[in-house]
């Protein structure tokens, strides 16, 4: 899941995505979708680091669920603000996102 500026249209996406698909074929690319998402009443974080590393923060943001009295329901999700190919390691910044509801 990567957050799209506001003014980025479906048609935007669409034609993106067909030059991607002239330019680099992949069949990768036919799962990509633009979408809106909403998943109402959630805890985040930002994990800075790893992949590898964020169990830890996810223990911490359901501590902190807890802590508040609510529940985690459903899965949680990521969304990159960092390009591993890029960034070093240690670097990457994700938002973590997890939906609650009261305990």
């Amino acid at each position: 899941m990567i957050l799209q500026p506001d003014h980025i249209t479906a048609e935007m996406f669409q034609q993106a995505l067909a030059q991607l698909r002239k330019k680099k074929p992949n069949p990768a690319l036919d799962v990509l979708r633009f979408e809106s998402f909403t998943e109402g009443l959630c805890v985040q974080i930002l994990h800075v680091g790893p992949y590898k590393t964020e169990p830890e923060t996810i223990a911490k943001m359901d501590a902190f669920a807890a802590e508040k009295g609510y529940r985690m329901r459903g899965r949680h999700h990521e969304i990159y603000l960092g390009n591993p190919m890029r960034a070093a390691e240690e670097k990457l910044k994700t938002i973590l996102r997890h939906p609650v509801e009261p305990s």
